[in-house]
């Protein structure tokens, strides 16, 4: 079974037959203990620090159907080597463009990504107020904002109401997390450590949306909440609105209070915060499982991964595009 490498200070990558080695360099030069992943095995790679890598190298791993996905020194998300496309399709690619270019259809599906993006914000602040962590005051925000969602006219004053919402759900973590405070959102470096938890969590789910559409006939380039840009794959944006509030914010939620990730796996400096190396693994190690945990899908009838309901929720978007069935945003329903 293929599965994803996290790879903490790699230094150099070849290739040696169908196996891959990563041999970690440090500051001086010095090489360390080699390490060997054969190639059957790898579904995508996650690299965290420079990669010394040449073209012939990439050639095979591009071959081989393997991504590759960069973060810098500061935890933040740098791009991405996706192999070519193999699964081509013009009739969707002209379906896709045309959805984007037709305001109509655009407001539609970015609604959609937005309703189900608030209903699942509410789902999980009801669970801990529910718990005794009073969050009713923001749930009755969002559920107000909500109601503008169907009513925005166009993208931007949707983006707008969305940013309504997200602030209100963020006001309620500080009542939900325990021994740690959010403050207000900061991105760019985080200044604290909830933040710097939201922020790296936030990169591995747009990277897993960007796998999955890849595995898909969507072009990630054409998105319809977030404007299409040079060097981004935005769609994959818009996805990961739908599934960061379940994938993200719960299991933020868990390490922070069952004390899994603390104070000591944080880099504290003069204007950021930063999760350590330790910090990472805990974190990684804890979305994999998360990632790869099964629950009983309610329309199939069968057991799925949570990494496979992004691929779901791709087929279905591409459903829409092509007029088959209306694409309905997945909504947490436990």
């Amino acid at each position: 079974m293929k599965k994803s490498y996290y790879l903490f200070n790699p230094g150099r990558m070849s290739r040696k037959d169908n196996t891959l080695k990563f041999t970690p360099v440090d500051e001086s030069g010095k090489e360390g203990v080699a390490r060997y992943i054969p190639v059957e095995s790898v579904d995508n790679l996650y690299t965290f620090g420079a990669l010394d890598a040449n073209s012939a190298l990439y050639n095979f791993l591009g071959k081989e159907q393997i991504s590759v996905h960069f973060f810098d020194h500061y935890e933040h998300y740098s791009g991405s080597f996706m192999p070519k496309d193999y699964l081509l399709s013009g009739k969707v690619l002209i379906a896709q463009t045309s959805a984007y270019v037709h305001p109509q259809k655009r407001i539609t599906i970015a609604r959609k990504f937005i309703e189900g993006a608030s209903f699942n914000m509410i789902k999980n602040l009801r669970y801990y107020n529910n718990r005794e962590k009073n969050t009713a005051i923001q749930i009755e925000t969002i559920e107000n904002l909500s109601t503008q969602i169907p009513l925005s006219a166009n993208v931007e004053t949707l983006m707008g109401i969305e940013g309504n919402i997200r602030m209100a759900y963020y006001e309620a973590f500080d009542s939900i997390i325990n021994d740690f405070s959010m403050g207000n959102r900061t991105k760019q470096p985080p200044n604290n450590e909830v933040n710097a938890m939201i922020s790296f969590v936030n990169s591995m789910c747009y990277t897993l949306c960007l796998d999955m559409i890849h595995h898909t006939q969507l072009n990630p380039t054409i998105s319809f909440l977030h404007q299409p840009g040079y060097r981004r794959y935005s769609l994959a944006l818009d996805l990961s609105e739908v599934f960061k509030p379940l994938l993200v914010d719960r299991l933020i939620f868990s390490l922070l209070n069952k004390k899994i990730i603390q104070q000591h796996d944080f880099d504290h400096n003069l204007n950021n915060c930063l999760l350590k190396d330790s910090g990472r693994k805990k974190v990684i190690k804890a979305w994999d499982e998360k990632l790869n945990e099964t629950i009983k899908h309610r329309s199939l009838g069968r057991n799925v991964s949570y990494k496979h309901l992004v691929k779901l929720e791709c087929y279905k978007l591409v459903k829409h595009i092509l007029n088959m069935e209306e694409y309905k945003p997945f909504k947490t329903w436990w």
